[in-house]
């Protein structure tokens, strides 16, 4: 006969992991191994890795970064593209086949599971989402650092400070603290370069596509105007645009260097309009209105 509270013990259990339990928590609740196993046999549980189970027949959303990380141990963190898909900085097409885990010490093969070891693993570069213990943005974005291209790379950066989810001195400055890790020269040079990283390429991206399907004369891409670099020019219109980095480059500092030079600009006659990621992504028919009229504003002066 089952164990009288079994369906009371895994609800509890499953219900704060994503659907998943494991055989060392069942038998810690009372559980007995004879009646773990007859579930086995009737497919109320399945078996997702080693000792860990999913509970019915609908797995989870995360179910699977959960069981990965059960079945890893403690010190188990989700990373690298699995993290980045998790905190929706990269897109769910991006999650791999494979789980991407991060532990702090040992090796444990699992399948369907990709285990990354480290010596280097702070507390306060992990944290829990959603209750699946995950490395922190910044670390994740320092490891994907080593791995992906340019351009991907800084779409994650952009949608990670979109969502408000980090800052570029965030950035730095857990590449400073791993120096000698692979992808940290790579992420300060990114970030130390001119101007917001999604410049280069997803603002950019978005902004000339919203150009084009309006008509609009192409402007000059990452250009000089008076020594400075500028998004976007018109040079017959004397107008510049630029992906506002306030957003990005999030200090004081930068906000007022950012006006400073729109006054030089506007020194010598040339008008600047800012756009701000968020305006961009959210709402394009509203920038549109303010390029047309920026645009026609020019023409006549």
């Amino acid at each position: 006969m089952s164990h009288p509270s079994f369906e009371h013990v895994v609800a509890r259990i499953a219900a704060a992991q994503h659907g998943v339990v494991t055989r060392a928590q069942l038998k810690r609740a009372g559980i007995t191994g004879r009646v773990i196993d007859r579930r086995l046999r009737g497919g109320i549980l399945k078996t997702l890795h080693r000792g860990v189970f999913l509970v019915g027949f609908v797995e989870a959303p995360l179910a699977r970064e959960m069981a990965a990380c059960l079945a890893c141990g403690e010190h188990a963190f989700v990373s690298r593209l699995s993290a980045a898909v998790m905190w929706g900085i990269m897109k769910q097409s991006a999650r791999p086949a494979r789980t991407e885990i991060t532990i702090r010490a040992g090796y444990r093969r699992r399948a369907g599971i990709q285990i990354h070891r480290t010596g280097s693993l702070p507390a306060h570069e992990t944290t829990g989402l959603r209750g699946v213990p995950i490395t922190s943005v910044q670390r994740t974005i320092l490891d994907l650092a080593a791995h992906l291209h340019r351009k991907p790379l800084d779409r994650a950066i952009s949608q990670a400070v979109a969502l408000g989810l980090t800052d570029s001195q965030q950035l730095l400055d857990i590449a400073c603290r791993h120096a000698g890790r692979r992808g940290a020269r790579r992420l300060r040079t990114l970030l130390s370069g001119p101007g917001p990283a999604f410049t280069r390429s997803e603002a950019e991206r978005r902004f000339l596509d919203l150009a084009r399907r309006a008509r609009i004369e192409p402007p000059e891409v990452n250009t000089r105007v008076l020594g400075l670099e500028v998004d976007f020019y018109w040079p017959r219109r004397q107008l510049v645009v630029e992906v506002d980095g306030r957003a990005f480059h999030s200090s004081p500092l930068d906000f007022e260097r950012d006006r400073t030079r729109d006054a030089e600009l506007a020194a010598i006659g040339i008008r600047v309009v800012r756009v701000t990621w968020r305006q961009l992504t959210s709402a394009p028919e509203a920038v549109l209105v303010r390029l047309g009229g920026a645009l026609s504003a020019s023409a006549r002066t």
